[in-house]
């Protein structure tokens, strides 16, 4: 009778709590109906340039599935690569077919070299002993691997996500303590206990940020074509979305709990738009969900950095919607704050 009764005590609070039963059966729903999207989506058409090349070759190309792009110029084909509008260029050059890969992303490179050799095989038979085509990359080697590749995606999720976490389990503790509710007694300003919660807590995601950084380009030997320091900041600026976000939806946590209930709906989708899966084979309006996705313009940005050698002229837009994303976390919060006083 005892076991009973605590399973029925249970099982009314688990039926009171709406949260926790709309995560229990709805959020597993809409994770699979995401996955089912992405997996399902178009297969990836690799966009390959062509100068002056014969037109059976470009036939060939055309049929393995490739989208040709037909170029005058070997400068024209070479500046659509620089801008990321092809995956690769083939050209002649000193009389043997020359091929020039976008690089920063291995698998592409693979199946578009594959590709493209298969296409000359079936042209050259003949001529294929002397016709082995030079190979160049404009981003990364060779040797470039996948971890290499994905590796600036996984330092930003994983910033993002402990961050997020902690923030938001760690001013939830301040709320059910009672600390907060004491603080927003006193005359300070709920600005002023934002400004003091994001510095406090931006110290330890600094030095975070500083070790995971630090760690997967010397320990680990993540490939590493640009600024450390730029790496770095984009980090900062990721975990500084995190810690808005996570003490922002802290507010509507009851619990540690219910703190983590959120990962299934904050987290896990912004994983399929980090990059880690193709965009380009997501239907188009699955694509625009990623704008939404502080992730996926720190991915972008570390991206570019880590494997393309890329400025902050190159990502100055992931910059400022990264600064946007935290400042109207921040303003949220602020607001939050205030209702919080009024009442």
């Amino acid at each position: 009778m005892r076991t009973r009764a605590l399973a029925i005590r249970i099982i009314r609070q688990f039926v009171r709590d709406k949260r926790t039963m709309a995560l229990i059966f709805l959020a597993p729903l809409l994770v699979l109906t995401l996955v089912h999207f992405i997996f399902n989506g178009q297969p990836v058409t690799p966009d390959i340039g062509t100068v002056q090349m014969p037109e059976q070759l470009n036939r060939q190309l055309a049929d393995a599935g490739a989208r040709v792009v037909f170029y005058d110029s070997p400068d024209d084909a070479e500046q659509a690569l620089k801008e990321g509008e092809l995956d690769a260029v083939l050209s002649f050059s000193d009389g043997k077919p020359a091929i020039v890969l976008e690089g920063s992303d291995p698998s592409m490179s693979k199946a578009v070299l594959l590709l493209m050799q298969q296409a000359m095989q079936q042209v050259m038979q003949n001529q294929a002993p002397a016709f082995q085509p030079d190979i160049t990359y404009l981003h990364g080697n060779a040797d470039l691997s996948s971890f290499d590749s994905f590796g600036p995606v996984l330092i930003g999720f994983f910033s993002f996500f402990f961050v997020f976490l902690i923030a938001g389990i760690s001013l939830l503790r301040e709320r059910t303590t009672g600390t907060l509710e004491r603080l927003l007694a006193t005359p300070i300003r709920p600005a002023e206990i934002v400004g003091g919660y994001l510095l406090g807590f931006g110290v330890f995601t600094l030095l975070q940020s500083t070790l995971i950084t630090s760690f997967s380009v010397g320990v680990l030997g993540m490939y590493m074509a640009g600024s450390f320091w730029l790496v770095l900041l984009i980090n900062l600026l990721l975990t500084l979305t995190a810690l808005t976000l996570g003490t922002l939806l802290s507010t509507y946590a009851g619990s540690e709990l219910q703190m983590i209930q959120f990962i299934p709906l904050v987290i896990v989708p912004q994983v399929f738009f980090s990059g880690l899966f193709p965009l380009d084979s997501m239907s188009p309006w699955l694509q625009k969900l990623s704008y939404i996705m502080p992730l996926f313009y720190g991915a972008d940005a570390m991206r570019g950095v880590m494997i393309r050698g890329e400025g902050i002229g190159s990502i100055q837009l992931d910059i400022y919607v990264l600064l946007g994303f935290s400042a109207v976390f921040a303003l949220l919060n602020i607001v939050v704050l205030r209702k919080q006083r009024a009442i």
